[in-house]
């Protein structure tokens, strides 16, 4: 099934659980056959979010700190243990509907990986998915630039990827991020490929994702796609 349709929108920076919100409610959508796939694409002020597999224990800063620098914790149902999200960092929500020709996470995690990875070369880095059992993600030699995590009801998609583009990495050393002692964390910045803006890279990763899903990307103005939020409620 070729070119099928998907609305996208690039939201600037929404709260974690405002976009997780209007996720349930695009799938809702697309699952009783009553709307349009889409790709939400924004960022989020700091927070962790502890994922199905995530314990307590992985989030090592102390609550005065997370006090003092403004991150939240929330706890979502995408797979993974957890991880960091927070400004200068692309975060990519797709709700499509894998039936009835994609019905294959690993198939799916691969796509969303790719076109990451072919991001990345746009911007001269050679990154590549992950390759070992014990990773996730997209990484660049043995730096992780990107983190994904996904969760899947009836075959329609929600949560996603998130792509480090010009974050302060240190928030990352509150977390045991994927549950991975000592991972190393990198960035388009810290990678030297300069400081490009989120609403640029969104725009860039557009062209591989659509070419990896066999999508028709239409831009959705992203008030109109937040009503929807607001009229589920």
């Amino acid at each position: 099934m070729g070119n099928r349709r998907t609305r996208w929108s690039w939201l600037g920076r929404i709260g974690y659980r405002e976009a997780t919100a209007l996720q349930l409610a695009l799938r809702a959508r697309v699952q009783r056959g009553e709307g349009e796939e889409h790709l939400l694409l924004l960022e989020h002020p700091h927070v962790y979010t502890l994922g199905r597999n995530a314990t307590a224990a992985d989030v090592v800063a102390s609550r005065a700190w997370l006090a003092r620098e403004g991150v939240e914790v929330c706890e979502t149902d995408r797979g993974g243990q957890v991880t960091y999200h927070g400004p200068g960092q692309l975060v990519g929500y797709p709700i499509l509907d894998l039936n009835p020709d994609r019905r294959d996470v690993r198939r799916y995690v691969a796509d969303l990986s790719a076109a990451l990875v072919a991001t990345l070369a746009g911007y001269g880095i050679a990154a590549r998915a992950a390759a070992r059992s014990a990773e996730t993600g997209v990484w660049v030699e043995e730096r992780k630039i990107a983190s994904i995590g996904i969760h899947l009801s009836r075959w329609v998609t929600t949560h996603g990827f998130a792509l480090n583009v010009t974050p302060d990495l240190s928030f990352f050393g509150g977390i045991v991020p994927c549950g991975m002692p000592g991972v190393r964390m990198t960035s388009i910045a810290a990678e030297g490929a300069g400081e490009p803006d989120l609403a640029e890279v969104a725009r860039r990763f557009l062209v591989p994702f659509a070419a990896q899903f066999d999508r028709e990307l239409v831009e959705a103005p992203p008030g109109e796609v937040l009503a929807v939020c607001r009229s589920a409620s």
